[in-house]
């Protein structure tokens, strides 16, 4: 693992490491692609494209989970039971942070496909506009310390990490842009404060970079604890959303999305 970077040359002043250039190019493209494709996607109201996301997001996530971050983390020669404990751990966590109504705040979204009495959403978002927000920033610095990880730990692995967070945040903050809708922001305001709690990612991996680079022991239970996220929002949210249309028609293409989402992964990994 490479030691801190940020050096000082008498000729040249500060020079800042690829590492940390890919850290904040990832963090701050990736907010601002999310943030932009999920306001194209809500202003006009491409529902379908949203659903056919969720299916290349689940393909994304597994894969990245399943076949490259936690053979990463275990290949490291970290304690395999530790290991196993920081995913039990992780997934506890994010249930609870669900309960909470922190990571998954998008469950009274106006056409979410669920039946809510007739005003129900429009009161909801009333009061919970702010604390999306807020849900959203705490989860964009999060994210950036795990994109911060996962490139400390590999580039190629903190490619696939940064492309597995943005096909999961557009649709999420395709229903943030409606509620926020719903609650009066206008379209401007709206796709403003989201863009300003996604560059919170940013800050996340400023913060992973120098602390993470400091304690690498950390980073394999930073990408177990990422994993974990991974598959709770994959297995426990996601999917289900996919079971509710299990007609042949609607199913096949899932599949194919799901498929496709793997297999970015083994390509953009090839060679690992």
């Amino acid at each position: 693992m490479p030691g801190l970077r940020l050096s000082q040359d008498r000729s040249r002043g500060f020079k800042i490491d690829s590492t940390l250039i890919s850290i904040l190019l990832a963090t701050t493209i990736g907010g601002v692609l999310s943030i932009s494709a999920a306001a194209v996607f809500s202003f006009a109201l491409l529902s379908k494209m949203v659903e056919r996301m969720v299916s290349l997001s689940v393909g994304i996530m597994l894969s990245t989970s399943l076949l490259h971050a936690l053979p990463e983390a275990f290949e490291s020669g970290a304690d395999a039971r530790s290991l196993f404990a920081t995913l039990l751990a992780g997934l506890l966590a994010f249930f609870m942070l669900e309960k909470f109504a922190i990571l998954r705040h998008s469950h009274h979204h106006e056409g979410d496909g669920h039946h809510h009495a007739h005003g129900h959403d429009k009161r909801e978002a009333g009061k919970a506009g702010w604390m999306i927000l807020l849900g959203d920033g705490m989860h964009n610095f999060t994210d950036g310390i795990l994109i911060a990880a996962a490139f400390l730990a590999n580039p190629e692995l903190g490619i696939v990490t940064g492309l597995a967070i943005i096909a999961h945040e557009i649709p999420q903050e395709i229903g943030d842009f409606i509620v926020l809708l719903n609650a009066g922001f206008s379209r401007t305001r709206a796709y403003l404060f989201n863009l300003l709690c996604s560059l919170m990612a940013v800050a996340g991996g400023l913060l992973g970079y120098f602390t993470l680079d400091r304690a690498s022991g950390l980073i394999p239970y930073v990408l177990v604890f990422a994993s974990s996220g991974f598959l709770y929002i994959a297995v426990s949210d996601l999917m289900p959303q996919m079971q509710r249309r299990a007609t042949v028609r609607e199913s096949v293409p899932q599949v194919l999305l799901i498929g496709v989402g793997v297999l970015i992964v083994l390509f953009l990994t090839r060679g690992r």
